[in-house]
């Protein structure tokens, strides 16, 4: 029988022993609280862990709440390959580990005959003659399921002091697992943020909020005009295709532009193309490009406008003109993204956001046989219907003065509004010509103005066949605003008279008070008509 002497040093042997574990478990601990990368975790690992547990490797497998699915997170003896496997989570290694209180053993030589059935990375540390391996389910942390797995080629390197001081940090090692997910999510949210920032600040400092007079340099504050306002602003970070719809004149190319500097390559280049201007033997070299050589006269290589394009934006005018065999070549670049030259055996790969723009109805041209079905479904993605000046009269005198100030100013005169005379005029016409029309007729005005107010304004003669009394193709048209038209137009007919016996109010079989009150619901003014 021992003395109490010898007791009593065997016992304070023991509680020297647990305070240098408890030392040890807590400086680990802080040093693991502070890691926010992998690579820092590494350096704990091959440094202090390392030499405290004489491994040969650590794998931290891990699973997310309610996934049938786990990642190795970590391993130690493979850390260039940095490719995210997955392993079901009940393989007989993961599951037993998570479900046992107790270190799991691994006799790496009696799971051989397992082999076909092993996850990889078992599999790898198999190869390499390891003998044994254990594994630990580590606490739970909201969130995440975790293991760990050791493997030793020294059966008995794992002791039983080695077992407390593992079960004394594990839950450090869950908690620096999920900093180093969150710190990496944040990283990438951030490196988002300021490449988003990036695009924004490269946008023209012209823009300017949707509610005022000018929209990225388009004129108009119209209701109508709101709601193409909104339709360019949900659409313009996104990569889908845009087809813009609208009579000669009304601005689309302009809308174009809008998208376009509003996206996320706003900093990319614009590649505009009129696909009307272009001979049909032409057009095909100057979207896709042709190899030196590949026809009489192609002397050099020439690069498409798709590649010109590329990781910005290609603006398609006019796309109603574009020849029937040429159609089936486009389709193909949106949907594969692909092009190849005139005369080349290469497929070369582009990326641009495509924008198409026409002032006809694809749908009659696809009726007719003029115009695929597949490419009208294609690029009608994101329609936009541009609406005529005669949709819009509350825009007539902003745009009026805008062109005005413009013109005036180029032409060397101080014009400085319209007559109420003009603009009854102005408001009256059906601008065939629309936006474009309504430009050139004020440049004109300028020309022949010998006051500082126009006075004046020659409208030409609508042209016959103008079909300006006709359903419009691209907008459909609200109930109100027929009813605001249908009002106008009676208004026009009786020169402006509401009540009395040649009044709208008659024509309409109204009482002239409930028109009057449906005029001012529907804002209409006097100087409209």
């Amino acid at each position: 029988m021992k003395e109490p002497a010898d007791q009593n040093a065997i016992l304070l042997n023991r509680l020297q022993e647990r305070e240098r574990e408890q030392f040890l478990i807590l400086s680990i601990c802080k040093s693991l609280s502070e890691v926010t990368n992998k690579q820092e975790f590494h350096n704990i690992i091959g440094g202090l862990l390392k030499e405290q547990f004489l491994f040969e490797d650590f794998i931290f497998a891990s699973a997310d709440d309610n996934q049938t699915d786990y990642e190795i997170f970590y391993q130690f003896s493979d850390q260039k390959n940095t490719e995210a496997k997955t392993h079901p989570v009940n393989d007989g290694f993961f599951d037993v580990c998570l479900n046992d209180a107790d270190t799991v053993v691994f006799d790496l030589k009696r799971i051989s005959e397992r082999k076909n059935k092993l996850p990889d990375y078992l599999q790898s540390v198999q190869d390499k003659n390891f003998k044994n391996g254990i594994g630990i389910g580590l606490p739970y942390i909201k969130g995440y399921r975790n293991v760990l797995f050791l493997f030793f080629k020294n059966t008995v390197s794992f002791s039983r002091e080695s077992n407390r001081i593992i079960r004394g940090i594990a839950i450090q090692l869950s908690i620096t697992l999920r900093n180093i997910k969150w710190s990496e999510a944040y990283e990438s949210n951030l490196k988002e943020l300021k490449h988003l920032q990036y695009n924004l600040s490269k946008r023209k400092p012209e823009t300017k909020l949707i509610g005022t007079e000018s929209f990225l340099e388009i004129v108009g504050s119209s209701e109508v005009m709101q709601k193409v306002y909104e339709l360019v602003d949900q659409v313009a970070l996104s990569q889908s295709t845009v087809l813009i719809l609208g009579e000669t004149g009304t601005g689309k190319e302009l809308i174009a532009n809008a998208i376009h500097n509003l996206s996320l390559v706003s900093n990319k280049r614009m590649v505009k193309v009129n696909c009307a201007s272009i001979p049909e033997n032409l057009i095909e070299s100057e979207l896709f490009g042709h190899e030196k050589g590949a026809f009489t006269g192609a002397s050099d290589l020439r690069i498409g406008k798709f590649e010109q394009a590329e990781d910005g934006t290609i603006f398609l005018d006019e796309i109603g003109e574009l020849p029937l065999e040429l159609q089936g070549k486009l389709l193909r670049v949106l949907q594969e993204k692909e092009i190849e030259r005139i005369g080349g055996n290469n497929v070369v790969k582009v990326n641009a956001r495509v924008i198409a723009a026409t002032n006809k109805s694809l749908e009659k041209e696809v009726a007719e046989g003029r115009f695929r079905s597949d490419l009208f479904y294609r690029l009608n993605v994101f329609p936009i219907a541009v609406p005529a000046l005669r949709e819009r009269p509350e825009d007539i005198e902003v745009l009026g003065n805008f062109f005005l100030e413009r013109h005036s100013e180029k032409n060397g005169k101080k014009i400085k509004g319209f007559s109420k005379k003009v603009l009854k005029s102005m408001y009256a016409h059906p601008w065939p010509g629309n936006v474009r029309e309504l430009e050139n007729m004020v440049e004109r005005s300028i020309l022949f103005a010998k006051d500082n107010v126009i006075k004046e304004m020659t409208f030409p003669e609508i042209l016959v066949g103008e079909s300006l009394n006709t359903e419009n193709d691209f907008y459909t048209k609200t109930l109100q605003e027929v009813e605001k038209e249908h009002i106008l137009k009676t208004l026009k007919k009786c020169g402006g008279r509401i009540s009395g016996p040649q009044g709208a109010a008659v024509l309409l079989g109204l009482p002239s008070t409930t028109l009057v009150s449906r005029m001012q619901k529907l804002g209409i003014k006097r100087k409209y008509f």
